[in-house]
């Protein structure tokens, strides 16, 4: 396999690489995250005069119509940066089902806007007692003259607060853990009887926990066909984990460098402590579960477009992998800081913060490596 980058690949590298290093520097970060909305409108519309904002999406609206390895890419500089524009939420899941179930007239308003930078969604899909389950959805959706009226809970809602636009998944048919049944519905910010609180994360990013209590939507709300969107949402969820291993790498990439600098620089006894061999052995393991992290991310985004069964066991081996590995990283350069990693001054105390955050979203080490083996039986 063929592991170097186009030409479009570079410059695209370049370009986020260049932002995030130019102008989203580590107190920068700090005071975004503790604004009021918790990212900030400056740097979306950067995002957008630059096409990041269309990577994933196909020309005709607006996009670059990049692939895995293209957001693989975008992650990685969202992980050097600790980044927390919400590009997962709006672009990668809220966008990716538009784009695989909007019709064209909601895929050229949508996308359109969320390229330009002028709209924001998130997608309301996980439930308090949902876990990992991809499939459970208890919320539902009753068919209510030309529309529908939806009843149910959605738990951290990722920029959920935020967002202009929610997208819901709700049952219309079949039992809460079945494939078949779940449909998606667009639900305006401020909608009459939703109730939504939103909340910042252990890493500086926002979540919202959602009640909709007989929520009504309109016939044109209605994103696919309802009841057949279990496949879009597993092809998005494949998606944002592309995205969050690359990022993964990134802050890994990050959490290494930092460490190793310090041990350049730190005296103990009279000496740095990367004269220490143990130490600097302990610093080689840290480069190499990111290297493994590294090749288990690019293996994924290049399998994105294969067939679902291909895609799906590179996505959970990538998920468990880089969730195992930035564990590691995370702890070793907390470790190796000494106190000091401990503080809220300190970047490195965020990195592993984050890192520890990106192994639990959409499936933690554990769930990923369970549905790594159950994937692998099934293609034996």
């Amino acid at each position: 396999m063929d592991f170097s980058l186009s030409e479009e690949q570079r410059m695209l590298k370049d370009t986020v690489e260049r932002l995030v290093r130019e102008t989203y520097d580590f107190e920068k970060r700090q005071k975004i995250s503790e604004s009021e909305e918790g990212f900030s409108r400056e740097v979306w519309g950067q995002l957008a005069e630059l096409g990041l904002l269309g990577v994933p999406f196909p020309e005709d609206f607006g996009g670059l119509g990049g692939g895995g390895i293209d957001l693989m890419i975008v992650g990685e500089a969202i992980g050097q940066g600790l980044v927390v524009e919400p590009y997962l939420s709006t672009v990668v899941l809220g966008g990716g089902l538009v784009e695989l179930l909007g019709s064209d007239a909601q895929k050229e308003e949508i996308l359109g806007a969320v390229v330009g930078g002028e709209k924001l969604l998130a997608f309301a899909h996980g439930e308090p007692d949902g876990r990992y389950e991809t499939a459970h959805v208890r919320a539902t959706a009753e068919k209510v003259g030309g529309g529908w009226k939806l009843t149910g809970r959605k738990s951290v809602v990722l920029n959920g607060g935020e967002a202009d636009t929610l997208i819901v998944s709700a049952r219309v048919s079949g039992a809460h853990d079945d494939e078949d049944g779940i449909g998606l519905f667009l639900v305006d910010k401020g909608a009459a009887n939703m109730k939504l609180h939103s909340t910042p994360a252990i890493d500086g990013t926002r979540v919202a926990e959602i009640a909709l209590d007989g929520v009504e939507v309109g016939a044109d709300a209605v994103l696919g066909t309802p009841g057949a969107c279990f496949q879009a949402i597993e092809e998005v969820l494949a998606r944002a984990i592309i995205l969050l291993s690359g990022e993964a790498v990134g802050a890994m990439n990050m959490a290494v460098d930092t460490t190793v600098e310090y041990l350049k620089t730190r005296k103990q006894f009279g000496k740095a402590l990367s004269q220490f061999q143990v130490l600097q052995h302990r610093a080689v393991e840290m480069r190499i579960a990111l290297e493994e992290a590294r090749s288990l991310a690019i293996l994924a985004a290049a399998r994105l477009g294969e067939p679902r069964d291909v895609r799906e066991l590179a996505v959970s081996a990538a998920k468990s992998g880089t969730g195992r590995h930035a564990r590691f990283v995370g702890e070793q350069a907390i470790q190796l800081h000494g106190g000091i990693g401990m503080t809220w001054e300190v970047p490195v105390a965020h990195y592993a913060k984050r890192l520890v955050m990106l192994d639990h979203l959409f499936g933690d080490t554990d769930h990923h490596q369970e549905r790594f083996a159950i994937l692998a039986d099934a293609a034996a």
